[in-house]
């Protein structure tokens, strides 16, 4: 299949379900012949254009990302098999990454026909690694449920909260979405906007979840400061972005990206065996949704940052496959020049380029999903495999040959 290096690498070929995913079993970058970490870092609906946005805005016009300073890159085809629609939703495109297998949209860990499968997450767990989400997401939102859960739909977020806790027990789970695990009429701790209310119909899981060994943290300092090697942290009611259009929405989680990739790294990081991470930005998806440009450009701020960070960990730890991808891309945007007599009402900006004189604008052509391919940046053992265009599902085959899972 495609990839670079072929010729010098023991290869390990996986066929699943039609699909056809090699994994080469050396290190991009290092000694490593194995991966024995896993972090998979998503920019959710973070397509060609906005990684194009991030780089012009932040870096300038010749400047480089820290996620564009992987050794590897590639495409991602991202469909779904979803009898009615073309383009991929959230939960269809994790499943597809976490499980290998395509399945219609809305489905989360399960299969076309609902039936559940097993993911990398499980998988490692099964193992002996150490497994963590991070999101600035709901932590039972499609994308992070996708990994280690099994529900029909992605709306049953109480439903998937439950199962992590019964079930598959990730040791670090971060992100909003608060409503989902205290009952109504227990408001929790973040107060409730227009239309947000508690909801889980299985009493408070908070508890529950505290009851069977997890330490609740509530706020960034308390995040700092335990050191206990299972955490649970709920950061907002729902998402811990607030969304709306350029000027209204704006992206400022009550705990950094950053900051949580950090804890997550530094808990998982204690188990001899290894650990698989999957850490997300929301706001990339949301703001696109929102076709807010300023939005997209903070909340890819924290996600470059967070991958910096990510990668100072990966200088003393070799072993580690870091794989950085979009399950999706949002918005159709465009990078074009700036005119200063242009009139239309999709364009963002202008934005300036930093070192030049130059500015630009972003084109939006819609607030819902494409069905663009997503790039993808990889460096550790097996990443080389992840060079060309693949489907999202030979992701997963790729984790799992690199890691031996």
């Amino acid at each position: 299949m495609r990839g670079r290096g072929l010729a010098a690498a023991t290869v390990l070929v996986v066929l699943c379900g039609g699909s056809a995913a090699v994994a080469d079993t050396t290190a991009a970058g290092s000694g490593a012949r194995s991966a024995r970490n896993i972090i998979y870092i998503q920019g959710d609906g973070l397509g060609l254009g906005q990684r194009d946005l991030l780089r012009l805005a932040l870096k300038g016009k010749n400047g480089r990302l820290a996620m564009d300073g992987l050794a590897v890159t590639g495409l991602v085809r991202t469909s779904s098999d979803d009898p009615d629609e073309i383009v991929t939703d959230s939960a269809a495109a994790a499943t597809a990454l976490a499980t290998g297998h395509k399945t219609r949209n809305g489905a989360v860990g399960v299969d076309a026909h609902g039936r559940p499968l097993e993911t990398i997450l499980e998988r490692a767990k099964r193992a002996g690694k150490s497994t963590g989400l991070v999101t600035t997401a709901q932590v039972t939102g499609a994308s992070p449920a996708a990994f280690a859960a099994h529900v029909p739909s992605r709306d049953s977020q109480s439903d998937i909260a439950k199962q992590y806790i019964e079930n598959s027990r990730p040791d670090v789970l971060l992100g909003g979405g608060e409503d989902w695990w205290y009952p109504k009429g227990n408001p929790g701790l973040w107060p409730d906007k227009p239309g947000e209310e508690s909801r889980s119909p299985y009493g408070n899981l908070v508890e529950r979840a505290q009851r069977t060994g997890y330490t609740y943290v509530r706020d960034g300092d308390e995040l700092g400061n335990t050191r206990a090697n299972r955490i649970l942290g709920l950061f907002a009611n729902e998402d811990m972005v607030d969304y709306g259009p350029d000027g209204v929405g704006k992206y400022a989680p009550r705990v950094p990206l950053q900051q949580m990739a950090r804890k997550a790294l530094d808990t998982l990081s204690k188990n001899p065996r290894g650990f698989f991470l999957f850490l997300e930005e929301e706001g990339t998806d949301g703001m696109s949704h929102e076709n807010n440009a300023h939005g997209v450009i903070d909340a890819g701020r924290a996600l470059d940052d967070t991958v910096a960070e990510v990668m100072r960990f990966v200088r003393t730890h070799p072993d580690t496959l870091v794989i950085i991808g979009g399950d999706h891309e949002t918005g159709g945007l465009a990078i074009e020049n700036y005119d200063a007599s242009g009139t239309d009402p999709d364009q963002d900006g202008p934005f300036d380029v930093p070192g030049s004189k130059l500015r630009f604008t972003v084109d939006w052509t819609t607030h819902d999903h494409t069905g663009s391919d997503t790039p993808v940046t990889a460096e550790g053992p097996g990443s080389t495999r992840l060079g060309g265009t693949v489907e999202n599902t030979d992701v997963h085959w790729v984790m799992r040959a690199a890691s031996g899972l």
